[in-house]
């Protein structure tokens, strides 16, 4: 037996060899009719448009080691895998590979030609990643590997889609929303960042028609004065009671804009007067729909001034802002300008400050979908560890507004939506149809536009089992048990999967979410290309192997904090490794004939037999008393100790003289730590024992 251990602990060789072992063994598969309880979790799906990066390293670990524990306690475990098709970051890739190699843009090879290099990039990257997994030591049931285009989950998708436009939860309408000039299509909330950013407020003097007077308005962006259809103020502000119902006069344009008195605007807060424009802020959108007011989109899909901006038509949103107070000056316009702090919505994609502005896009309602999720928490059933992210979950949806699900790009779920073009009906449904429900004509065509990424992944936990279809994977392995994820997209994907499981499964998704934090580089910054301190897993697993990287991502680790990962703990880790490896060689080198010579094997323990069987069981104990909590880097912690300390470090070596008879140094035990009888630390877990049973009298002690 000990010949299949080489003496030197060389990770390259063994733990490829052993993984090819375990998948060539199913050892990971999921038996949907088993009678042993079901224990699953959803692999959170990376993107097809690079390669696993560090973050990726410590959430597939943790997810592994709750996997492989519950494997070995007797579950049947489903660790379901898989992949997102990640429509914007993806057709970005795409787009950019078509005009390096082939010098060509979408347009040049049209939307099928474009899907077909898509889908070429999702065969050649898709894979890759899948095999990085692997390379990782991820234990998923591959046999399951799904990818969120595949066929069976675009049913998923459309079968939604139509169900909630049937029950008037999606809709189409012109409402304000995030716009990335740079990847050219909408965004939903959770996809721009804030970032606090140093600004100006310009104060601008707005005439009052026919009479002397004027009011001041403070903005942190000129450009969309352009677009100003009103004025606003607060109805008990004394400064300008005399105002409401009069018109103010549009500075450059000369546009007649009536006063108006709503309560949302801030009497402490600029001058106390708002320029409102319903076409560029979600907040004058709100406010225009209240008082019936003009919608004046000036902006167009490049953020680029359109003809409703007359002199300005033509020139990008900062050349047009600089243009514009430039003339502002020039016409005795400008008052004052303010250094300001303000918040910045940027694409969390490609960092591109985002444009609000209204457009003809496909929202679902959220408010009826939002209060059964919020409750899920607020009772219970769904568990955050920490708990303090549940307020963070709960916060988001508090506020949440109408989701935009419309997407301008070609790689996605295209929407299952189609409009005749003599009468405009919109006819939703999984097949085309051939002529319009209305007028007959056959003239119809599919709505261009995809869905949100996020769309298909809130149905992840289970279409991957086989949804719509009622299959035996969803009556066992559904809902999961937990859900494990970074702090930064709780709300792209959590929230969205608790109230789609709820709305289509009557099922919470995840009894528990496990909320670990980022990984940082040794100073604690956050890693990125522009710094230069990532570290690639692979390069680690090549150096230093997968059981060295996963011990160090896992050591120190507490859920929902951040971890500093330094570069020299990657050998600790493998030394460790190669401690376990040289004990383990050590036992199947003496071991061999055991079963054989010892037959009753209790006659034949000592003192320091004893003494490490109970150390043994109190340790099993509590890491599982850890690992119910999710305390896993205590749990990892109180291995090491055991492992290295106690059973290396002394049992071996006494071993060793009783072995081969040397005379090795004496060593001491204190042994009044071990003051417990061999029935307390017995150990029953999930009524299966798992302790070495050995039958002492329970009054026996070890002293």
């Amino acid at each position: 037996m000990s010949e299949q251990l080489a003496k030197t602990y060389d990770p390259k060789a063994f733990e490829e060899k052993i993984y090819q072992h375990w998948m060539e063994k199913d050892f990971f598969k999921a038996d949907a009719n088993s009678e042993k309880p079901p224990y699953s979790i959803v692999l959170p799906p990376p993107n097809i448009t690079g390669q696993l990066h560090i973050g990726h390293a410590l959430d597939h670990t943790l997810q592994d080691i709750l996997i492989r524990w519950k494997r070995m306690q007797g579950y049947e475990t489903l660790w379901q895998p898989g992949t997102d098709h990640a429509s914007i970051s993806t057709e970005v890739k795409v787009v950019e590979k078509l005009k390096k190699e082939e010098g060509l843009t979408k347009k040049d090879v049209g939307r099928e030609g474009f899907l077909e290099r898509a889908w070429s990039w999702r065969e050649e990257y898709g894979r890759k990643i899948v095999s990085q997994m692997k390379k990782l030591g991820n234990s998923c049931d591959w046999s399951r590997e799904r990818f969120t285009m595949d066929e069976g989950l675009n049913e998923a998708v459309t079968e939604v889609f139509i169900r909630l436009y049937e029950k008037g939860l999606i809709y189409k309408g012109n409402r304000i929303i995030n716009w990335c000039p740079s990847c050219r299509t909408s965004l939903s909330d959770a996809e721009v960042d804030h970032h606090d950013k140093k600004g100006n407020f310009w104060h601008v003097k707005y005439p009052i028609k026919d009479t002397d007077e004027f009011v001041v308005i403070a903005t942190t962006r000129p450009e969309t004065m352009l677009g100003d259809t009103a004025v606003a103020v607060h109805p008990e502000d004394k400064r300008y009671q005399h105002l409401i119902g009069k018109v103010a006069i549009l500075p450059l344009l000369g546009r007649e804009l009536p006063i108006i008195a709503d309560e949302y605007v801030d009497q402490d807060m600029g001058t106390g007067a708002l320029k409102i424009t319903p076409s560029h802020d979600p907040n004058d959108f709100e406010i225009g729909l209240r008082h019936n007011l003009e919608q004046i989109l000036v902006l167009d899909e490049e953020a680029k001034v359109n003809e409703r901006g007359e002199q300005y038509n033509g020139l990008d949103r900062y050349e047009a802002r600089k243009a514009i107070v430039k003339d502002l000056e020039t016409g005795s316009f400008l008052l004052e300008v303010k250094e300001h702090d303000h918040s910045v919505g940027q694409c969390s994609r490609c960092t591109t400050v985002v444009e609000p502005i209204t457009s003809e896009q496909w929202f679902v309602k959220m408010e009826s979908l939002a209060k059964p999720a919020m409750d899920v928490v607020n009772n219970g059933d769904i568990q955050f560890v920490p708990d303090r992210f549940s307020k963070t979950y709960l916060n988001w949806l508090e506020n949440i507004r109408d989701w935009c699900i419309s997407r301008q790009l070609w790689w996605g779920h295209q929407i299952p939506a189609y409009y005749c073009s003599e009468c405009d009906e919109i006819m939703v449904s999984k097949e085309a149809p051939t002529q319009c429900v209305k007028c007959g004509s056959a003239d119809v065509v599919q709505d261009e536009d995809v869905l949100d990424t996020w769309f298909s992944s809130a149905l992840w936990p289970f279409s991957t089992l086989g949804w719509p279809e009622d299959t035996k994977e969803l009556e066992k392995f559904y809902p999961t048990d937990v859900l494990v994820t970074g702090y930064d997209i709780i709300f792209f994907w959590v929230v969205r999967m608790a109230f789609s499981g709820l709305e289509f499964m009557d099922k919470i998704p995840f009894k528990h979410v496990l909320v670990h934090g980022l990984v940082r580089d040794a100073e604690g910054r956050k890693m990125s290309k522009s710094l230069g301190n990532g570290i690639d897993p692979l390069e680690a697993i090549e150096e230093f192997g997968a059981d060295a990287l996963r011990f160090t991502l896992i050591t120190g680790n507490t859920p929902g904090n951040d971890m500093r990962f330094h570069l020299e703990r990657l050998e600790s880790s493998r030394n460790f490794a190669n401690k376990l490896w040289n004990a383990t060689r050590f036992v199947l080198m003496n071991n061999e004939d055991a079963v054989e010579k010892y037959e009753d094997v209790k006659e034949h323990l000592n003192t320091m037999d004893y003494w490490i069987i109970s150390r043994f069981n109190q340790v099993v104990r509590d890491v599982t008393e850890n690992m119910d909590r999710f305390e896993l880097g205590i749990a990892l912690q109180k291995i090491y100790d055991f492992v290295w300390n106690e059973y290396c470090d002394w049992y071996i070596e006494f071993s060793k003289s009783r072995l081969y008879g040397e005379n090795l140094e004496e060593k001491k035990v204190d042994y009044e730590n071990f003051q417990l009888t061999f029935e307390e630390l017995d150990y029953d877990v999930q009524k299966k024992r798992i302790s070495l049973q050995i039958p002492i009298d329970s009054k026996d002690k070890f002293v």
